[in-house]
């Protein structure tokens, strides 16, 4: 499995896809861009849960706050204990690719804001959401082998970590609208 990531990543990063928009990709799973947008969904989540007289509204965006909160408390030890070296590229020598952070902060910011919004939005609006976030997430992974920042499976490892987080913020917004 290993020597097919690999010749992905080679192949993915010596593409002619151009470096400038796989840099600006890449740069969207960087917490600076990503942490805002879901603190702007957490802020407005909260507020219409309030607004409309739920009685545990904060539930939910503190959830998806502590979901936030636990990638790199996720990501920094698996990173630590895997050791991975990355690829060639600009990080060439270094080692703990492996889940990739960038990857995992994109997947649980923007898929927390989805899950966030998607309740609060007119039903035809909810389905093109979902899609823009992970058209978004796959376009993070993608600049991030094209730079040369990470192999992709180091990406897919943190969709995994990312959807295990999101499922369990799925799981009590659920619970909390049910129970409230």
């Amino acid at each position: 499995m290993r020597t097919y990531d690999e010749r992905l990543g080679r192949a993915m990063s010596g593409s002619a896809f151009p470096s400038p928009v796989a840099e600006f990709l890449a740069d969207l799973g960087n917490t600076a861009v990503a942490v805002p947008l879901l603190a702007v969904a957490l802020a407005w989540a909260a507020w219409c849960a309030r607004r409309t007289g739920e009685p545990r509204w904060w539930l939910s965006p503190l959830a998806a706050a502590v979901a936030m909160v636990a990638v790199p408390a996720l990501v920094v030890p698996f990173k630590a204990l895997i050791d991975r070296p990355g690829p060639p590229g600009p990080l060439a020598g270094e080692s703990g690719f492996f889940p990739s952070g960038h990857a995992a902060t994109a997947a649980v910011a923007y898929g927390a804001a989805a899950l966030l919004l998607h309740p609060l939005l007119r039903p035809r609006l909810r389905r093109p959401l979902l899609v823009a976030v992970a058209v978004l997430n796959l376009a993070v992974a993608a600049g991030l082998v094209r730079r040369g920042y990470h192999w992709p499976l180091d990406t897919v490892a943190s969709w995994c970590l990312s959807g295990l987080l999101l499922w369990a913020l799925l799981r009590l917004s659920r619970t909390s609208r049910k129970t409230g």
